[in-house]
């Protein structure tokens, strides 16, 4: 019988107008993983600050090997061996590896003089414990995501951590890197830490956790032996409702028009003689590894890169397209993987992201026409069911999948016939993520047509007709969405000159 670390019983908590947390519950054994999961409001994040001791509990009762602890911040979790990694890393680029796994708790020479030997020494035996080859005197700034989130990890275990929350780990990792974390997850349950595994990806954590709980509503629902859970159980007992999954079916003896196409397309090394056609009510699909040129190429078609050769043709006819404005003027929208820095301007509220890039649609004489602007807000928000208290709430505020639906309704109110949506689905929850689905189906209802990027293989075969698989900046293959599966997709994606 696995030894329990953690014991949450009855937790409740209340902010103004919300009820994050209603007697909800959750326990962690010695040497386990423990998901858990839910949509975006679910209560997961909110239960682990309480854990972690960012939060405190309005009711209900934490035990800690047996014994019931009162949290009065971090480092009151921190000492009694509670970690939590955040999903936004907390690392200090100035500082070097060392400095930032020791920063407060340096070691000192007569208490006053920083030992930066010693320094070193104590992060050298963290990184044998994990058997990481890291320079410890190396800054942060240089170190990759994967790399900084191996650092976060050897800081929280530096704690002597017996209880590690790690929220959203792999959200922005390859899956090499993905895979190396998994090792090191795999070391820490082999020497007994109990870990907290927060994520949206339910195919992941079918390889890495020991027992699933679901939250929903604030609630807690089950928990699961990960061996008999599957997916679509998860999603279930998730959302409480039907998933709405595939896109809709095109009949093979119609053929439609081709709106985009794309002839010889260069731009260096990431995209080297690119061409493939996009069919109007069709949902094209780019598959590939990371570094295989699928947004360099979307980019280059977009303006927003470069073109060094080749042809781009709308609607049968060649564009030049020199710049996003350009694009924008042919139907183009492009809905950018990373939407905080990208796609939209967080401080602003639902009614200027609606409208950002085609004010002068909104305008007249110079002046922009605000309750004009408040109808088409309005609209969007009605028909993309963006859940808001009003179109004038700032957009930092909204859940991802909600900040998603303001991009798209950006690129409605553009008049976009030919939407590019790159990673539609990362960061946001399973519920998000099919409202996303239908969002899409629905544009392609409307005579729309769609090129989407997805670094998920189940995302890609689920929501493509087709599908368009890269390699090092060149197209390696086409499959129609009826002869393709994981393994013909990975055998195109690795196929090198």
């Amino acid at each position: 019988m696995a030894k329990q670390l953690i014991s949450m019983e009855s937790i409740s908590k209340r902010y103004p107008g919300v009820l994050a947390l209603d007697q909800a519950r959750f326990d962690l054994n010695a040497g386990e993983v423990h998901a858990l999961v839910g949509e975006n409001g679910a209560g997961k994040s909110t239960m682990m600050k309480i854990l972690s001791g960012i939060a405190t509990q309005d009711s209900g009762k934490i035990f800690l090997e047996g014994s019931e602890i009162h949290l009065h911040g971090p480092r009151s979790a921190q000492d009694l061996g509670i970690s939590i990694i955040h999903q936004e890393l907390n690392l200090m680029p100035d500082l070097t590896i060392a400095q930032n796994i020791f920063i407060g708790r340096e070691p000192r020479k007569f208490k006053f003089i920083l030992n930066d030997s010693g320094l070193v020494k104590a992060a050298e035996k963290l990184f044998d414990q994990l058997h990481l080859n890291l320079d410890p005197n190396r800054k942060v700034e240089g170190l990759s995501v994967a790399q900084q989130q191996m650092v976060e990890i050897i800081k929280a275990l530096s704690f002597n951590s017996k209880v590690l929350i790690m929220d959203e780990p792999t959200a922005a990792l390859t899956n090499v890197e993905i895979e190396e974390l998994f090792r090191i997850i795999r070391g820490l349950k082999d020497k007994g830490v109990g870990i907290v595994h927060i994520s949206h990806r339910l195919e992941e954590l079918k390889q890495i956790s020991d027992r699933i709980t679901v939250m929903r509503d604030g609630k807690y629902v089950e928990t699961l032996a990960t061996k008999d859970a599957t997916v679509d159980k998860i999603i279930s007992l998730m959302v409480g409702r039907t998933i709405f999954q595939e896109a809709p079916h095109i009949p093979s003896d119609k053929v439609q028009p081709v709106v985009l196409e794309v002839k010889n397309l260069n731009n260096g090394r990431f995209v080297r003689n690119v061409s493939f056609k996009l069919h109007k009510g069709e949902i094209l699909g780019f598959a590939g590894l990371v570094g295989a040129g699928r947004t360099e190429v979307l980019r280059t078609i977009f303006g927003a890169d470069k073109l060094i050769g080749g042809e781009i043709l709308i609607n049968g006819k060649k564009v030049l397209i020199t710049k996003p404005q350009d694009a924008v003027k042919y139907g183009l929208g492009y809905l950018s993987e990373d939407r905080k820095l990208l796609a939209l301007a967080l401080s602003l509220d639902i009614e200027s992201n609606t409208v950002l890039g085609v004010f002068k649609k909104f305008a007249r004489f110079g002046l922009t026409n605000n309750r004009k602007i408040q109808s088409a807000a309005q609209k969007q928000v009605k028909d993309l069911s963006i859940r808001t208290p009003s179109t004038k709430q700032r957009v930092s505020n909204l859940s991802g999948g909600n900040q998603q639906k303001v991009a798209i309704g950006k690129w409605l109110n553009a008049d976009s016939e030919i939407i590019i949506f790159d990673e539609p689905t990362r960061g946001i929850d399973v519920g998000a993520k099919s409202e996303i689905y239908k969002l899409m189906n629905d544009l392609i209802d409307q005579g729309k047509s769609i090129v989407m990027i997805s670094s998920e293989l189940p995302e890609i075969l689920r929501m493509s007709h087709r599908i368009v698989v890269m390699c090092e900046g060149r197209i390696t293959g086409e499959l129609l969405n009826k002869d393709a599966n994981q393994e013909s997709i990975m055998a195109l994606a690795t196929m090198r000159d």
